[in-house]
């Protein structure tokens, strides 16, 4: 069962901003026996709780969770988050820098991974993959 009160409420509303209505109603709203516990749970603590928390502001927190999601080597909800990071403001060249400063400490294949579903997200949205002209200014053979 899920639990509707304030917490919720608010859960619910991050989770719009974030994923829209098919990663917030769409989801809490069409629950099973089988997921109503888990979706409760997201829904309350981790969007009507940790991420309403001080001292970290929700880009910060889409940061956060961009890079572990990465570390984890979880592509799924990568894509999920990363998303949801270019609704909460983050730029297509930032989370293109957490997957590059990934390989120092989770090694080539998660940042190549992370990469690969940063590329994905922007052709789904029809973004640009052009963000610095660093490509640009490599000498060609």
């Amino acid at each position: 069962m899920v639990i509707r009160d304030a917490q919720h409420d608010v859960g619910l509303e991050q989770r719009r901003k974030m994923f829209g209505i098919e990663g917030a109603e769409d989801q809490v709203h069409h629950t099973t026996d089988l997921n109503d516990k888990l979706q409760d749970f997201v829904t309350r603590y981790c969007f009507g709780d940790i991420w309403q928390r001080e001292g970290l502001s929700i880009p910060d927190r889409s940061k956060i969770t961009i890079a572990m999601l990465i570390a984890q080597g979880n592509e799924q909800e990568l894509r999920v988050h990363l998303r949801g990071a270019l609704a909460n403001g983050l730029t297509p060249l930032q989370l293109r820098e957490i997957a590059v400063h990934a390989v120092l400490y989770c090694g080539i294949p998660a940042s190549n991974e992370g990469l690969r579903a940063l590329a994905e997200v922007l052709e789904e949205k029809g973004l640009p993959f052009e963000m610095d002209g660093e490509a640009q200014r490599t000498p060609r053979l």
